[in-house]
Parts: C-alpha cells; sequence; structure tokens
C-alpha cells in the first residue's frame, strides 16, 4: 500500500482520530444539538397549540360578541316597536278624548240652543199676548183683564203647538 502513499500507522491512527473526534461530536455537540433542537419542536408544538386555543377562544368571542349584538338589536326593535304602540295608543286617547269633548260641546251648545229658543218662544207668547189684549182692548173701548186674557192666549197657543207638533 506504501505505492498508492498510504502509510498504514497513520491510516490507523487517522480512523482512530476520526472515530474518536465522531464519538465526541456525538457525546459534546450531537445530543445537545438534538435535544435542543427535540425542545425548540416541543415549544414550536406547543406554541402551535396555544395558538390554536387562542383562535378558538377568539372565534367563541366572536359568536358571542355576534350573539350579543343580536340580542341587543332585537331589544332595540322591541324597544321601538313599544314606543310606537304607546305612541298610537296616546295618539288614539286623545282623539277620543277630542271626540268626546267635541261631542259634549255639542251637546251643550244643542241645549243652550233649545233653552234660548224656549226663552224666545216665550217672550214672544207674552209680547204676542200682551199686544193681543192690547189690540182687542182698544177694539172693544175698554180695558180687559190682562191675566185672565193672557192664560186664555197661552191656553190657546200651548193647544196649537201641540197641534202642530202632532
Amino acid at each position: 500500500m506504501e505505492g498508492l502513499g498510504i502509510n498504514l500507522p497513520t491510516l490507523i491512527a487517522q480512523i482512530v482520530n476520526f472515530l474518536i473526534l465522531l464519538g465526541l461530536l456525538y457525546l459534546v455537540a450531537y445530543k445537545p444539538i438534538m435535544r435542543m433542537l427535540d425542545e425548540r419542536s416541543r415549544r414550536v408544538k406547543e406554541s402551535m397549540e396555544q395558538t390554536e386555543l387562542i383562535k378558538q377562544q377568539a372565534e367563541r368571542a366572536e359568536e358571542e360578541v355576534k350573539k350579543q349584538i343580536e340580542a341587543a338589536s332585537r331589544e332595540g326593535q322591541e324597544i321601538i316597536a313599544r314606543a310606537v304602540r304607546s305612541g298610537e295608543d296616546v295618539r288614539q286617547k286623545a282623539q277620543q278624548e277630542a271626540r268626546q269633548d267635541a261631542e259634549s260641546l255639542i251637546a251643550r251648545a244643542q241645549v243652550e240652543i233649545q233653552r234660548e229658543r224656549d226663552e224666545a218662544i216665550g217672550e214672544l207668547r207674552k209680547e204676542f199676548a200682551d199686544l193681543t189684549i192690547l189690540a182687542a182692548g182698544k177694539v172693544i173701548d175698554r180695558s180687559l183683564d190682562k191675566e185672565a186674557h193672557r192664560q186664555l192666549i197661552d191656553k190657546v197657543l200651548k193647544e196649537s203647538t201641540t197641534l202642530k207638533r202632532g
């Protein structure tokens, strides 16, 4: 082998040195590097698991927020609907009160008109009776008993009124 330029004791020494170096590297560098890589891999895995948990929590929180928004929206719509119903009730009550006030005002006005009409008719009867007595007194040329003739005229007017109404 010396023709090839290989020195056997040097080759064996180099192989032994290489194996010793390989063993030392295995013990000193490979195992700690592998432990370090395993630790790093474990941390990355834990980090990914935590990220997944956080993602799930965020999704649950987002769903909860959506539910709360929907509930608030429904509640707001219910409040608006109640306010609209309340406003409609108030409007209807106000209309009913106005209608009742108008009806009572009309009824009072009708009663007042009837009373004034009756008073006017009574006044006209009295004046008519007085004029009739005065005219009859002038025709007869003497003064008649006013009260007796007024009662007679009232009786005739009442009879004529009942005849007209009947």
